[in-house]
């Protein structure tokens, strides 16, 4: 099916970039995502294995609370038979006893009546047959998903210019969907519900609606269908599209998606590396998640927002500028090996310079517009200035204010407004209707002044786009000669180091047996016997 695609303004070449750099560091990028990826084909984890049991359509909690797909993924994990995946182990068992259901067969599991081990194995046919049903089933549900946000965008058409990006994070979904149907009428074009603190380290999803959560709240599958159901509700009345956005990263990195797929999700903050900088999250687990997770996202026509803004953070912005190019490279490499289109991959960066560095502006203008020329198909995610906010909104209004001409003039897709109150507390309304008149009247002035301006050959704008090119070039011809984990290990992105056996996570990764399928990567790449 058709997936409909937000449309990117044709973009002007005004750097004069060297086409040959950027061929070689995309064929370096290119590289390193084929060497990691024969590493990801050759493993599982708990989560991709609890993410095909929610797609079979494994649902709900035990008596005690525990998920089912909990459930079922540590009865195998217990039996030693996970390598074996859970596709093999669910249908064997559905074949053995025709009149189980995926959800059945893991609550006999949850019982003890019922032990994939001791079951005599069914062919490959037989196993596949059983399947079949609540494969398609799920294929289904995806399916009219697109077509439902192709049918409204038909309908009300979709907005030219950069999505207006609005953050909610109250903790409770009812207060969050109160807030976001104010947003969404003050002319947010996207809604983004903020992950719990914490959740990310979670190695399972909480179930139901949740009212409680500390700096955000909780991802769960009725809070994604509650939100959706109100987003629609507003977007109806507005007679425009919303867009909803949550975080498939962390532990649950598949699992979310596969939530978001479930219940039409937009948009997914989904990067390959975020979670083993920045939540110590053991390499090989999130590397294993995270294409299983793309995989379902490039399915269901949801756009991937990439985390390169982070790096700033923690990094220098003008020193470690060409980590962020070098990083956007790579996310779109890994995208591509999970069969996400171009048009849904939003990576990241973001207006993160030193407001005491001279000509500061033109840097990250240098910057804004290099990501622009290299990846133009892509509905690129331009973030804020957080790390220099200093709690005085006026210079804070300000500093917004040139963020937001940098989007405009460069063509930015996804801009995640700005805040005057940065630094000192979770947005009010009336600082985010205040945010989004700013960004507003600075894009209606402004519309066309990007096309209207060009670049002095030799001034500072080239001459900083080149030099963080070249930089990123070598970096990752660096990174396609030692690879990609022991890059990991050297601290070479955001000046954090990680080991390869470390982190959170790395015992839920196993080797897969010979005889593994994954009946969802089948159909939604059209591979295989799906």
């Amino acid at each position: 099916m058709e997936r409909y695609q937000a449309k990117i303004a044709p973009v002007d070449s005004k750097l004069g970039l060297d086409r040959a750099l950027v061929d070689r560091a995309r064929a370096s990028a290119r590289r390193v995502a084929e060497d990691t990826q024969r590493f990801i084909d050759r493993h599982t984890t708990v989560a991709v294995e609890r993410t095909v049991c929610r797609l079979l359509g494994i649902d709900g909690v035990n008596a005690v609370e525990v998920p089912m797909p909990n459930v079922v993924v540590d009865h195998l994990s217990d039996r030693g038979i996970l390598a074996d995946g859970a596709a093999l182990r669910l249908g064997n068992a559905l074949a053995e006893f025709p009149d189980l259901t995926p959800q059945t067969a893991a609550e006999a599991i949850d019982r003890g009546e019922l032990d994939l081990a001791a079951l005599p194995i069914h062919s490959e046919d037989e196993i596949r047959a059983a399947l079949a049903p609540a494969v398609a089933a799920a294929m289904a549900r995806i399916d009219a998903n697109v077509a439902k946000r192709n049918e409204y965008f038909a309908r009300f058409g979709d907005k030219e210019g950069p999505f207006i990006y609005l953050i909610v994070a109250t903790g409770n979904i009812y207060e969050d969907i109160t807030q976001a149907k104010a947003a969404a009428k003050q002319g947010a074009d996207v809604i983004a519900v903020i992950r719990t603190t914490g959740q990310s380290l979670l190695d399972f999803v909480p179930y139901g609606a949740t009212t409680e959560g500390f700096g955000g709240t909780y991802a769960t599958q009725e809070n994604f269908k509650l939100m959706r159901a109100a987003l629609d509700e507003v977007g109806e009345e507005e007679h425009r599209y919303i867009r909803l956005c949550n975080y498939c990263s962390g532990l649950c990195m598949p699992e979310i998606a596969a939530m978001g797929a479930l219940e039409r999700l937009d948009v997914m903050l989904n990067d390959a590396l975020y979670g083993i900088l920045f939540r110590d999250i053991n390499m090989q687990r999130t590397i294993v998640d995270q294409y299983f997770s793309r995989v379902i996202n490039g399915y269901a026509g949801v756009i991937i927002n990439t985390g390169e803004d982070n790096y700033l953070t923690t990094a220098d912005a003008y020193e470690e500028a060409h980590t962020v190019l070098a990083s956007q490279f790579l996310n779109e490499q890994f995208a591509v090996m999970a069969g996400l289109p171009e048009e849904q991959m939003g990576l990241g960066h973001a207006f993160e310079m030193s407001p005491d560095l001279p000509d500061a502006f033109l840097y990250e203008l240098a910057q804004a517009q290099m990501a622009r020329e290299i990846f133009p198909r892509a509905p690129l995610k331009y973030m804020p200035p957080t790390k220099f906010m200093t709690g005085n909104i006026f210079r804070g209004h300000v500093q917004d204010a040139l963020f937001n001409m940098v989007t405009i003039l460069t063509g930015q897709k996804i801009h995640l407004l700005g805040m005057m109150t940065e630094a000192i507390h979770t947005p009010f309304m009336s600082d985010r209707a205040l945010a989004i008149e700013n960004a507003q009247y600075i894009f209606r002035t402004m519309a066309d002044f990007g096309s209207e301006i060009e670049f002095k050959e030799g001034g500072i704008i080239r001459s900083r786009a080149a030099e963080v090119l070249k930089k990123a070039a070598d970096l990752l011809g660096e990174i396609e000669r030692i690879g990609l984990f022991a890059t990991l290990e050297k601290g070479v992105f955001a000046d954090i180091k990680r080991p390869q056996d470390g982190g959170k996570g790395l015992q839920g990764v196993v080797r897969k047996n010979e005889g593994y399928f994954n009946p969802f990567i089948e159909a939604m790449r059209g591979e295989g016997n799906a």
